[in-house]
């Protein structure tokens, strides 16, 4: 398994490994669950390979026939893609994303398949003790201050909470980005987009502006990946087919407007 280190209990990423009979192999990053996964696997009588390390690097055992990750990952390993036999399955979910996509490796190297219908959150991997800090820094710049661009909003605010379509293209167009929103006691909302190099964007339902700063006009990308959701043919996500290679990852969609790397 390829635990996401949360404390949430061991429910990680599966290895399946064929060697004559079936084997499982987890793999966690904390040794401490690690530990309390084994003593509670042994009291009803399981014994799978359970491995401290990081499951982003090379795989032990050589060549497995399934890879399922409870952990999110952007890109998809190059070593999880080298482990996984022709006719082999990987299930995993994008980092920042609500998508799980369901691959199987071809002859080629090149595992191809679908996102399944149903979405999915897991934590990111990490290879230190913790996960780095949220852009606190950041939000504390945007949630009230003028932005260096300010216009006016040409739509509603979105919900990007509820709209999980126009999020989940949002977040592979532009990855990394955080979005927070509040209600005010009017009841108009306000959204912030956050970007780790200081980019951010805030718009106010209330009086229908928007502020931007940094190096990135974040709320200019959203709008641009929302305009072209409603201009294209409209397709649900689990029609974006999926391909993973170690040279390139992508979600194409059906009529092939959108071809988005992961």
């Amino acid at each position: 398994m390829l635990d996401d280190g949360t404390g949430s209990g061991y429910s990680a990423a599966l290895l399946s490994h064929r060697l004559g009979d079936q084997r499982v192999t987890s793999i966690d990053v904390d040794d401490y669950l690690v530990e309390a996964a084994r003593e509670r696997l042994a009291s009803f009588g399981r014994t799978p390979r359970l491995e401290v390390g990081d499951a982003t690097g090379e795989l032990p055992d050589g060549r497995y026939d399934k890879i399922l990750a409870t952990v999110s990952v952007r890109p998809v390993p190059h070593s999880w893609l080298e482990a996984l036999r022709p006719g082999g399955r990987i299930i995993t979910t994008i980092v920042g994303t609500s998508l799980l996509v369901s691959a199987d490796m071809g002859d080629d190297g090149i595992a191809r398949g679908r996102v399944p219908a149903d979405p999915a959150n897991f934590m990111r991997t990490r290879q230190a003790p913790d996960y780095p800090s949220r852009l606190d820094q950041v939000y504390d710049a945007a949630r009230d201050a003028p932005g260096d661009d300010v216009r006016r909003l040409d739509g509603p605010v979105p919900d990007l909470w509820t709209d999980w379509s126009l999020r989940s293209l949002f977040e592979l167009d532009s990855p990394d980005i955080e979005n927070r929103s509040a209600t005010l006691d009017d009841g108009s909302e306000i959204v912030w987009l956050l970007g780790d190099d200081g980019s951010w964007a805030r718009a106010e339902g209330a009086n229908r502006i928007v502020h931007q700063s940094g190096p990135r006009r974040l709320w200019d990308d959203l709008d641009r990946v929302q305009r072209k959701s409603i201009e294209t043919v409209r397709f649900a996500l689990d029609q974006l087919r999926v391909t993973l290679s170690p040279e390139q990852s992508t979600l194409t969609s059906p009529d092939g407007s959108w071809s988005l790397r992961i």
